[in-house]
């Protein structure tokens, strides 16, 4: 597959959905509206389709002009942004299996690639940097408000430039954006500092809750649906929790769960040399070397037992 599939298929589509992975994270919401953005750029009318959503991202431009469902039943175009695998599309797999083309454009190692046309760089640290790069391709100007979009992909998913596979492109991007009028500091705060009420009250529970495991090189907590009720929690309160075990000296793995409907959500997070993607692909999950996840059943010590068990036989 090559940028010219791509450009052919966005050229000749009539009708185009933008889908985007479940829980969406800071590059799932920016890669998306990135990609809505450039579209309607280009004379399209696209449809972004993302049930629900962090408050955190609503600044985001064109956020106001998301659907909870599709408009129709059927698209020329679905194209799936940051999302690793088709079970994963909000529920909304049912558009992409029955579009008549489809494209897919992630960064996950794990992707099997679902699409008619893939592009897929697991070396690139946001699914933002990807687009940089598609968007230039298709000749789409990068203004202020598709730079906003992507700059947030690019911020969030390297966690202000801190994580592992940030490289010195990732900084060259980031400064090119910066001259369409980008207002960095501005989304630094909005995305990376400023919590609200529940995710603070949460947040300080799952460190009350943390338990410390082989020799402190684990960490383990929690949060349930009866915690997000007493404290009116919304979608994406949960954030950044996992980090906070993660953070402290001597842990090699974080491991937060949190529990939904149909069972538990797991988060995974590393410092140094265990594969958290391998552990979360062993059920069923999969995601980045440092930052994955998976769905579990079960009880929370089962859960907890099951995920320590395959995560030891790596430490050193």
């Amino acid at each position: 597959m090559t940028l010219d599939d791509i450009t052919k298929a966005i050229n000749e589509a009539e009708t185009i959905a933008i889908l985007t992975h479940e829980s969406p994270d800071g590059d799932a919401m920016g890669s998306s509206l990135a990609m809505y953005n450039a579209l309607k750029d280009m004379g399209k009318k696209p449809d972004i389709i993302i049930p629900e959503y962090p408050r955190t991202f609503s600044f985001l431009p064109g956020a106001d002009e998301i659907l909870k469902e599709g408009k129709q039943k059927q698209y020329d175009l679905v194209i799936s942004l940051d999302c690793a695998d088709l079970k994963r599309l909000n529920g909304f797999a049912n558009y992409f299996e029955d579009a008549k083309t489809t494209i897919s454009i992630d960064h996950h190692r794990m992707n099997p690639m679902f699409a008619d046309y893939n592009y897929v760089d697991p070396a690139s640290p946001a699914c933002c940097q990807i687009l940089v790069v598609i968007l230039e391709y298709l000749k789409v100007e990068i203004t202020k408000d598709i730079g906003t979009c992507l700059l947030t992909g690019i911020i969030t998913d390297t966690g202000g430039f801190k994580y592992p596979g940030v490289t010195a492109e990732t900084f060259e991007f980031a400064a090119w954006l910066l001259t369409s009028g980008v207002n960095v500091s501005n989304i630094y705060k909005k995305v990376l500092q400023i919590k609200t009420r529940a995710n603070y009250e949460l947040s300080k529970l799952a460190m009350n809750r943390m338990e410390f495991l082989e020799d402190d090189r684990i960490t383990f907590t929690y949060i349930t649906l009866e915690d997000e009720k007493r404290f009116q929690a919304e979608e994406g309160s949960h954030e950044g929790i996992v980090e906070i075990g993660r953070d402290i000296e001597g842990v090699e793995v974080s491991i937060f769960l949190h529990e939904a409907e149909d069972g538990f959500k797991v988060s995974l997070r590393s410092n140094e040399y265990i594969n958290v993607s391998e552990v979360c692909f062993m059920f069923g999950g999969g995601g980045h070397m440092r930052a994955a996840g998976c769905k579990m059943t079960g009880t929370i010590e089962q859960i907890k037992n099951k995920l320590v068990n395959e995560i030891k036989k790596e430490l050193k």
